[in-house]
């Protein structure tokens, strides 16, 4: 059963529309829902984008036309669920919302399976690699806090109890520093697991699917 509740309490349910709308006032008024619906199949969308459509154009009193988005989200499907986009939104980490037939869902979910793996590993590598960078340049950082405070330390044109509590500071930095040391190392570390880790992955997946 496709046929939605639009009416009354689709402008009801409009008066909380904010800013995730669906569909802008323009394309509301538009009309175009053969070009929704296969834009919307292309994405993998369910069934009930049409209703969070029709909630949005309820404001400007347009009723989608269901007969037309749905027959144009149908061809829209039949580009997305290919085994071949399936891997392409699981490796980037997309959901799958059940929307391809039975017929074709085993080798699309299978795709996108061996898509969710890689692209796992991938965002393991890139975060790895973003807390090393980050770890070095908290390093840098505390490098220079204690070369400044060594020369305030030893500055005799500060008062005494300026320059005491400049040298108490480098103890602390100094204890930061080391803890941020181990930090990066052990980034490195899980860095360099990641960087193998996809690299098996890639081995696996290689002679299966294009990437």
């Amino acid at each position: 059963m496709r046929t939605l509740a639009i009416g009354l309490g689709v402008a009801v349910l409009a008066l909380s529309l904010g800013s995730c709308a669906t569909m802008s006032q323009d394309q509301c008024l538009a009309g175009a829902w053969g070009e929704v619906g296969l834009a919307d199949g292309r994405a993998g969308h369910g069934e009930g984008r049409l209703q969070s459509h029709a909630e949005a154009c309820a404001k400007v009193g347009v009723v989608p036309d269901e007969a037309v988005y749905f027959a144009a989200r149908e061809g829209g499907l039949r580009s997305y669920c290919v085994p071949a986009n399936g891997f392409q939104v699981g490796r980037q980490g997309s959901s799958y919302e059940g929307v391809c037939p039975a017929s074709v869902e085993a080798p699309f979910l299978s795709a996108y399976r061996d898509g969710q793996v890689l692209g796992a590993a991938e965002r393991a590598v890139s975060d790895a690699a973003s807390r090393v960078s980050s770890s070095a340049s908290r390093a840098a950082e505390l490098d220079d806090k204690i070369a400044a405070k060594r020369r305030e330390c030893r500055d005799e044109n500060l008062a005494e109890a300026e320059r005491q509590r400049a040298c108490d500071r480098i103890d602390e930095l100094r204890d930061e520093r080391e803890g941020m040391i181990a930090e990066w190392r052990r980034a490195e570390d899980d860095l360099r697991w990641a960087e193998r880790e996809l690299q098996d992955v890639r081995w696996r997946l290689g002679s299966l699917h294009a990437f």
